[in-house]
């Protein structure tokens, strides 16, 4: 599985990526990330990616040259899904999760500032997908989030395969349940009694009982 990534901060994700599973899975190559800086492909001689909104307003808005130069270099060596990151988009979800999982290369477009030109949005942007209903900054974080959970999907990523089908979510309406560790007895805390035991049935049966819930 292949993430290309165009964003004009390509530090904060060439660092990410030198981390935990994610460094594994590139290492072992069950999934390659290409980042590229969108300045790259300005048509302008000092770079520039964005500019004033036609009609006023404040902030500024991401110029469409650089994401119609970048997505058409991209795509001459692989075709690709085109995700942008947008706060009124329809949430990111466990379902759409492991849809995304299955394709092979997702270009990822890391809006920044008031937004992308819209031109952009409707001619390049195959899927707009919020990762919850506030604003942050920009997208970067957001193609982190997909990333990670895309990549969990995938098989050699995640050693052991029941820690991905006891996720919460994995399935509809399934939460996770209360996890402990050694030592048994921390500070008068004990851990619960079944959970000692060895009784795999008896485990499963309380683990089932104490799922988490939503909260709200």
């Amino acid at each position: 599985m292949r993430f290309s990534i165009l964003t004009i901060f390509p530090e904060i994700l060439s660092e990410y990526i030198k981390h935990g599973l994610v460094s594994k899975a590139i290492e072992k190559q069950l999934i390659k990330v290409d980042i590229y800086n969108l300045r790259d492909f300005a048509d302008n001689k000092h770079n520039k990616v964005d500019d004033r909104p036609f009609g006023g307003g404040a902030g500024m808005v991401m110029k469409p040259a650089p994401f119609f130069n970048g997505i058409e270099k991209i795509k001459k060596a692989q075709d690709g899904k085109v995700i942008l990151f947008s706060a009124y988009a329809p949430v990111l979800t466990q379902k759409k999760v492991k849809e995304l999982a299955e394709n092979s290369h997702l270009i990822l477009l890391c809006g920044r500032y008031e937004g992308v030109d819209q031109r952009v949005i409707e001619n390049l942007v195959d899927e707009e997908l919020s990762i919850g209903d506030y604003v942050i900054m920009g997208g970067e974080v957001a193609a982190e989030v997909l990333i990670e959970s895309a990549i969990r999907m995938k098989e050699g990523v995640i050693g052991n395969k029941e820690s991905i089908e006891t996720d919460s979510f994995y399935f509809e309406g399934q939460y996770g349940f209360p996890q402990y560790t050694r030592p048994g007895n921390y500070r008068g805390m004990k851990v619960p009694e079944v959970l000692l035991s060895g009784h795999h049935k008896e485990i499963l049966d309380w683990r089932k009982k104490n799922r988490k819930k939503r909260s709200n």
